[in-house]
């Protein structure tokens, strides 16, 4: 997983290399062309060896899982790209700051040099540094790694074969062993036997975990003897089309003589006209389980003919693009289960031995705890039911495993199989959606995102990649369909226009993905009393979730802290800002929205980097002049605070894209003014990149420069 880590650097390295940014840099350091010259030149043979990494990473990832010499040099990659990141971050610092800083900023400091300062030729100097630590790490790698293997794949797709395993298991389930199917297992059966004549596609579709291999494999055995020829295959994203298609004929010629003999010899042409001449006169059913792309059921279909006898094809699989593959009104999507179904499940597998299943009454309020820590998710169900089935029956020993059930599903080997299926659908992520999918993990059980600022937020973490003539915003869209599509993220509101509104993460899907978090030292979630990982090693993203008291110390040492998100709208006091403004001098994301903030410090236009600026809800009436430097700005969050008027200077910040002002003067609407907007300094039309301007105070000036900009998707006035 550290290519998520090494893509985001390699984008900052390519924007420090840019035409814009080199222009930039030499007319900073003119002095210097030389140094300056070798050291664009250092910047971008890293950037070569961390893009060979990378792609490396993403062809290996599967195969060295549970590899633990492995591990241990990933660790330390990520290390080096982390340094690599601080260094463009300064560069990027020194090429952008002004030239002349001015007397009475060395007076305020004492005659000192900025603390940020660092000279062109210790960049230089880190940065061959740089060069060697990532020559000896592939040094490393080539001297250690292939001895752990030594040759063997036995660790190769490890996980994947783990999933199949399971499968297997799932197709052999008895009839008393499903729980909430009969009307799944009745829809699926009507469409089996259809009086339909033309071959139609079925699919059942949802996330990994929810049965759909159980269920499937249950109307299987009992439609299968309705048709001609039957044939069951498992597809998986490691599939051969090859060994896909000599199964499927091995299975249709299951229980007859003339199976042909030459079938491990014969090419694909040969495969598929073998396979057309069969079922061409038949009514077949063919099942292709776990399905993960389109292109996969394509390269199959080709062999499989359309009959006029009524044959089918059901095709389970976890992603919404192949489940659209269906025949008109053909899609059945698996919901987790619901209270009463869950509780039943999770009760034939942990007291399987009392009469009835029931649950001792002293143990009742414990048991409906653990079981609504599933969330009707079948197969965690099942295997946390399983575990506590060889537990002591009492109620200390189910309150241990209760307190501590989000660390055995992490750590448990006996929920390994549970485990390995929810990593695939992780680990067949595309490098640029596994950033997007960990970062929610961040925040809250059961917390509701709102595309919009879930959007925003990833625009500023640098995780968007232009596509074509697509806006950003549209692309980041774009993901967050895919990830739904995926089951990585679960839909919960439409708007009016049927785009997506407000969605949220399953809770076991979650824990999980928060385990690859702290394993990538991607982010942590700090609450009162624990924390999910390690401030020191783990700070470059904080969402704060809970706090009771002042914290500062605990953060005093993180300087390299690139996203400060604060959830609890209820602490006491915030004491933070001044010091984020001071030492997280890298800063991207500060989200702070609904704290009792009073004053923005001067201190916060030193944060260059910083992106994404939230002080929605806050108590803050105005804004330091010192804003106008944060010309990396893309969004700037003030509505419902108490500003009254924003500095002349926001003018500047021509990368500004989203501009929240609205005020609110009545909370409760009954006001004909109920709300009101802020009047925006003359020369409002510079900011050409803006799309989102909510609580413009309507004046001649300001409305006559609206037409300048024309990027604008969302105006209030």
């Amino acid at each position: 997983m550290a290519e998520i880590v090494l893509l985001l650097v390699i984008k900052k390295i390519g924007v420090a290399l840019a035409n814009g940014v080199a222009d930039q840099a030499s007319a900073h350091f003119s002095k210097y062309a030389t140094q300056l010259t070798e050291l664009q030149r250092s910047m971008g043979r890293v950037m070569m060896e961390l893009r060979v990494i990378h792609d490396v990473l993403c062809q290996t990832d599967i195969r060295n899982r549970n590899n633990t010499v492995y591990d241990g040099w990933l660790d330390e990659v990520r290390k080096v790209a982390h340094v690599m990141e601080d260094m463009v971050d300064e560069y990027l610092y020194q090429v952008g700051r002004e030239h002349d800083i001015g007397c009475c900023f060395y007076l305020k400091k004492g005659f000192r040099k900025p603390r940020s300062l660092l000279s062109l030729n210790q960049i230089a100097s880190n940065m061959k540094e740089t060069e060697k630590d990532l020559a000896h790490l592939s040094e490393m790698k080539n001297r250690w790694v292939p001895m752990v293997n030594n040759g063997d794949n036995s660790n190769s797709n490890y996980i994947v074969k783990r999933s199949q395993d399971l499968a297997n298991i799932s197709r052999s389930l008895d009839e008393e062993d499903l729980v909430g199917v009969d009307k799944n297992r009745e829809i699926l059966q009507q469409w089996l036997g259809g009086e339909d004549a033309e071959c139609s596609v079925i699919t059942v579709h949802g996330m990994g975990g929810l049965g759909k291999t159980a269920l499937a494999a249950n109307v299987y055995r009992k439609e299968r003897e309705k048709f001609q020829c039957h044939a069951w295959v498992s597809i998986s994203q490691t599939y051969c089309t090859e060994d896909i298609l000599r199964n499927i004929i091995k299975e249709l010629f299951k229980d007859r003589v003339d199976v042909p003999s030459n079938i491990s010899m014969m090419d694909i042409t040969c495969l598929e006209d073998t396979l057309k001449r069969f079922l061409r006169k038949k009514k077949y059913l063919i099942v292709l389980d776990d399905v993960w792309t389109p292109e996969a059921f394509a390269d199959l279909s080709r062999a499989l003919v359309c009959t006029d006898k009524g044959s089918r094809v059901l095709i389970t699989t976890r992603e919404g693009d192949v489940a659209a593959l269906a025949s008109q009104g053909h899609i059945l999507t698996l919901e987790s289960l619901p209270e009463d179904k869950a509780w039943d499940l999770f009760c034939r597998k942990s007291f399987s031995k009392e009469t009835g299943h029931e649950c001792p009454e002293a143990m009742k309020l414990l048991t409906k705890e653990i079981v609504s820590k599933c969330k009707g998710l079948p197969v965690a169900i099942v295997s946390v039911g399983s575990l506590l089935h060889v537990r002591e029956k009492t109620v200390e020993e189910w309150r241990t495993i209760n307190n501590q059930l989000n660390w055995e599903i992490i750590n448990n080997s006996t929920l390994g199989s549970m485990r390995n299926i929810l990593y695939l659908s992780f680990i067949y992520l595309p490098t640029y959606l596994k950033s997007c999918f960990l970062y929610c993990s961040l925040f809250p059980e059961d917390h509701l995102f709102q595309r919009k600022k879930l959007v925003r937020l990833w625009m500023a973490e640098g995780f968007i990649i232009e596509k074509g003539a697509s806006t950003l915003e549209e692309v980041a869209e774009g993901y967050l369909k895919e990830l739904v599509n995926r089951n990585l993220l679960q839909l919960v509101e439409r708007n009016s226009f049927g785009r997506i509104k407000r969605f949220k993460m399953h809770d076991t899907v979650r824990e999980l993905a928060i385990d690859l978090c702290h394993k990538d030292h991607f982010g942590v979630q700090f609450e009162e009393g624990k924390c999910g990982g390690s401030l020191q090693r783990d700070g470059r993203r904080l969402v704060l979730q809970k706090l009771k008291k002042d914290i500062q110390q605990s953060f005093s040492g993180i300087h390299g802290l690139r996203t400060f998100i604060a959830l609890d709208k209820n602490m006491p006091s915030f004491n933070l800002l001044p010091l984020l403004s001071e030492k997280s001098r890298y800063m991207t994301v500060l989200e702070l929205s609904g704290l009792p903030i009073e004053k923005v410090p001067a201190a916060i236009g030193d944060l260059f980097n910083l992106r994404h600026l939230g002080l929605r809800d806050t108590k803050v009436k105005l804004l330091p002049k010192s804003i106008e430097k944060l010309s990396n700005l893309l969004t700037l969050d003030l509505c419902r605070s108490d500003i009254r008027e924003v500095p002349a200077g926001i003018v500047k910040l021509k990368n500004l894209r989203h501009l929240f002002v609205e005020k609110v003067n009545d909370r409760f609407g009954r006001l004909l003014r109920s709300r009101s907007g802020v009047c925006i300094p003359k020369g409002l039309g510079n900011l050409t990149n803006l799309q989102t301007l909510q609580g413009l105070e309507a004046q001649d000036d300001s409305v006559r420069q609206l037409g300048d900009l024309t990027q604008l998707r969302s105006l209030r006035i």
